[in-house]
């Protein structure tokens, strides 16, 4: 898996071997092996790494693009899968989502809409901090 990750984060980043090597202070050799398979980097080469590419150090070493369908997600960016929409225009948010960003029963939830971008579900504690920082008084 690693070995993979390593050549589709280099190729999506526009990095050769060499960019790589010299970013992490390793030789182009062992970009090579790693991403042949013939070798895996040391836990010290594989945190420059994910910090290279702006990704979890888990996802460098664990991520399957092949059984998620996308590529490596970039660091603080998550995709939790599909939901179906009911027959009244319900979903589930699925059990990690809920609780990586703390969204519990009774929680008030705004549906936000762009007609180029799509669809996105705000916690509404966060849309209010945010336009708060924005100077906005939601207290008039």
């Amino acid at each position: 898996m690693i070995s993979m990750n390593l050549k589709t984060l280099r190729k999506i980043n526009n990095f050769t071997q060499e960019e790589v090597a010299e970013n992490i202070n390793v030789s182009r050799q062992s970009v090579a092996k790693w991403e042949n398979n013939e070798s895996v980097p040391d836990i010290n080469s594989c945190a420059k790494l994910a910090k290279l590419y702006n990704v979890t150090l888990d996802n460098l070493v664990n991520y399957s693009e092949e059984k998620s369908g996308i590529a490596i997600p970039p660091k603080g960016k998550h995709f939790f899968g599909s939901v179906t929409v009911g027959e009244r225009g319900q979903i589930v948010i699925p059990k990690e989502a809920r609780e990586l960003f703390d969204v519990n029963t009774g929680d008030k939830l705004l549906v936000l809409g762009d007609e180029e971008k799509g669809i996105a579900i705000v916690h509404q504690r966060n849309l209010i901090n945010f336009m708060g920082g924005m100077g906005i008084d939601f207290n008039k």
